[in-house]
């Protein structure tokens, strides 16, 4: 759609819109009014996004203000301007202010302009930074480290040897008081829904100890062998989170499983991780519908579970008779209520979650994060989003994801507080909640934006309490996330990418720099990023260009092993070198634009980013070859949709007899959800089925997913059909 430049646009044009005629009038008048002083588009802007509009305005007038203001202007327009002020009483800006000469000499000018030299400081001085930082995090040790980084030589690890030496425990730096917060700080808010029109819950520090403490007690009392994998499949909320907090405070391994999955996926994750025992909660409960959990768990054949129940202490199930309800489990510990559970300390590279992520090869990566991962998590919040005390702090997710332990941590090792709503975040009970637990700070997924929009869920509440959203998990889309920014006063949103290998992000943005919509404006602290041109090679630094993104092998809080693989042959194997190191694999697809920003490409390799869930295509085209006899084979890949916004799954059909490419696919897309969403993830959708004569392939007869995504994309048959 062309839109006029903001001096041309008339009464009229607001009218059409929607607007009346005498509230038209007055935002004509206060444009005109802010034309009268000489800017630059950015200036008007921030004029315009400040002075003029407001939540209640029709979002079709804001984006003729923010498409006519930078009517011309080129790529990445941005959509928030740092104001120095502001930006100077960040984490960071407050850190530049009172070191930045000393650790920048010259270069050093002010918070704002010197913050992507305290990003390059940041990687070619790892032990001066994260030295910093732990310092700022006030991380506890019960023994220092040796050192921050010993390089490796050997070329075994070519990501290094992080904190040598050094013993702690990140849950007792979750339950710490002092230099961040009082015991009596509320350190998280929640609501149950269903109970929207009541207070918002809260918890304190010293409540939360004495809950997480008791756990720890009654695991001890299950005399499971030391550091032992016990898993956790249940929803995001209290109750989780005192147990994970438990399991790890205890010294234990928690096996993150996302409430969605089938039997048969908990069941390879028990197996894989070999836990010795399962938290689960018998039914979840979203609106008048109780859907199975402990069900699930029981057919996925899982040890010993300890079962909490959804709603209040009756069950809605008949438990195994090995199992423990959630009051028997406590009994267990009870006369230890209030007494101190003392922290197991570990060496910082021991295991404390096994997080897994999906391949090419059909089995999920299981992949451990150590005692370093959560202070990277830590330490992204406290730089990129300025979390800090008196922030509260949401993000709608999944102990079975990066994000749920990412939160725990983000939160509570920077003093925040956490926020979490225990039903679906798509409707106006969640935008009710933000509202009520005055959230701050806001974290996101592309695809519950775009229902907020078409849903208008969010209408009437009141957001300004946000200080910045994050988004994570998929591609975002433009115009999706200026209605988000106009939702809270044109906050800025943080775009946040990495992976559950990571502990984080590898990139992001900054409160510190200009955020331009779905673009990421800079490395995360302490990563460098390149781009791998078509010979496989990095192309020139800060120079545009599209390829697969490598990393920096140091990377603080990666990964350096996988329990089902080998950790170097799928990260490092085939790699290029770069000043003598050898990059590391990620598989993301990324363009640099012409002005330093970077936009996401969807995965170079045949895993697929489906709402925020990474799925590799075999283990979607196992299910789908099966459905029907007449299919002969399938390829399933992700295609972003042409407006942008997250991957879309196609499925391709080669059929056993070419007669029968003519029929109606709609029954067998329908037939594909079903069993995707039954088999997989009941959040998996088929967007569309197109059938081909043959599928690409290599001379090893190897599926060419990519190859087959291109052709579908440049012969237009997927626009038609997205």
């Amino acid at each position: 759609m062309a839109y006029k430049s903001l001096e041309s646009i008339t009464k009229s044009d607001i009218e059409a819109l929607g607007i009346s005629s005498d509230v038209s009038e007055k935002l004509l008048k206060d444009l005109d009014e802010i034309l009268r002083c000489p800017a630059t588009p950015v200036e008007l802007w921030v004029q315009v996004s400040r002075r003029i509009l407001h939540p209640d305005l029709p979002f079709s007038f804001h984006q003729m203000l923010y498409y006519g203001c930078y009517k011309d202007f080129g790529p990445d327009p941005p959509a928030w301007i740092p104001d120095p002020k502001v930006a100077s009483s960040t984490n960071v800006g407050k850190l530049l202010k009172r070191r930045g000469k000393v650790l920048l000499g010259d270069d050093y000018k002010n918070p704002v302009s010197s913050f992507s030299t305290f990003q390059e400081f940041s990687v070619s001085n790892p032990e001066v930074y994260w030295k910093i930082v732990l310092d700022e995090l006030n991380i506890v040790f019960s023994v220092a480290p040796k050192c921050i980084l010993e390089k490796d030589t050997s070329g075994v690890n070519p990501g290094g040897n992080w904190l040598p030496g050094a013993y702690l425990n990140p849950a007792r730096n979750c339950l710490t008081h002092g230099f961040k917060r009082r015991l009596d700080d509320v350190v998280i808010r929640w609501r149950d829904e269903g109970s929207d029109d009541l207070p918002v819950n809260t918890m304190t520090l010293l409540e939360l100890r004495s809950h997480v403490w008791l756990v720890a007690h009654a695991l001890s009392a299950l005399d499971l062998e030391d550091e032992s994998a016990i898993a956790v499949d249940m929803p995001m909320n209290v109750e989780s989170v005192i147990i994970y907090l438990a399991i790890v405070l205890a010294g234990h391994v928690v096996v993150s499983i996302a409430d969605s999955f089938s039997p048969r996926e908990i069941s390879t994750r028990l197996k894989i991780s070999k836990a010795k025992a399962i938290f689960t909660q018998d039914v979840i409960i979203r609106g008048d519908k109780s859907i199975p959990l402990y069900r699930r768990v029981v057919d996925a054949e899982a040890p010993l579970a300890i079962v909490v129940p959804a709603r209040g202490s009756n069950y809605r199930t008949q438990l195994r008779e090995k199992d423990l309800s959630w009051n028997k489990f406590l009994g267990n510990a009870r006369s230890l209520r209030g007494v101190e559970y003392v922290a197991v300390e570990k060496p910082a590279g021991a295991y404390t979650n096994i997080l897994f992520s999906s391949g090419t090869t059909g089995e999920p990566k299981a992949i451990p994060w150590t005692n370093i991962s959560p202070l990277k998590s830590a330490a992204d919040a406290w730089c990129h989003l300025d979390v800090r005390r008196g922030d509260v702090i949401a993000w709608p997710t999944n102990l079975g994801w990066m994000m749920g332990p990412w939160l725990v941590y983000a939160s509570l090792i920077n003093g925040a507080c956490m926020g979490l709503y225990n039903g679906s975040p798509l409707g106006p009970a969640f935008a009710n909640f933000v509202q009520d637990a005055e959230v701050s700070v806001l974290g996101v997924i592309p695809s519950i934006v775009r229902t907020w929009q078409n849903s208008n869920s969010t209408s009437g509440y009141d957001w300004s309490r946000i200080r910045c959203f994050g988004s994570t998990g998929e591609a975002s889309n433009v115009d999706e996330y200026l209605w988000l920014m106009g939702r809270a006063h044109y906050k800025p949103v943080i775009e946040y990418c990495g992976g559950t290998e990571i502990g984080g992000a590898f990139i992001t943005g900054s409160l510190l720099q200009p955020q331009s919509l779905s673009a990421f404006s800079t490395a995360a602290m302490g990563c460098k990023l390149f781009i791998l041109g078509e010979d496989g090679n990095p192309i020139p630094p800060y120079a545009p260009g599209v390829g697969e993104l490598a990393l920096c092998p140091h990377i603080f809080g990666a990964s350096t092993t996988l329990l089902n693989g080998n950790h170097y042959k799928v990260y490092f194997e085939g790699m290029p070198t770069f000043q003598g190191q050898i990059l590391r694999r990620h598989g993301d697809l990324f363009e640099r634009t012409s002005k330093g920003h970077y936009r996401a490409h969807g995965r170079a390799d045949d895993t697929m980013n489906l709402g925020g869930i990474k799925v590799g295509s075999i283990e979607i085209e196992r299910v789908c070859n099966c459905v029907d006899d007449n299919v002969l084979e399938t390829a399933a890949i992700g295609v972003p949709p042409p407006t942008g916004g997250p991957e879309q799954l196609v499925i391709a059909v080669v059929f056993k007899s070419q007669e029968l490419s003519n029929n109606d696919l709609s029954l067998l897309k329908k037939t594909f959800n079903s069993e995707i969403q039954k088999k997989l993830n009941p959040l998996f959708k088929v967007s569309s089925v197109v059938t081909l004569p043959s599928l690409p392939r290599t001379a090893t007869n190897k599926v060419m997913r990519r190859v087959l995504r291109q052709q579908l994309t440049q012969t237009g048959v997927l626009n038609s059909k997205l």
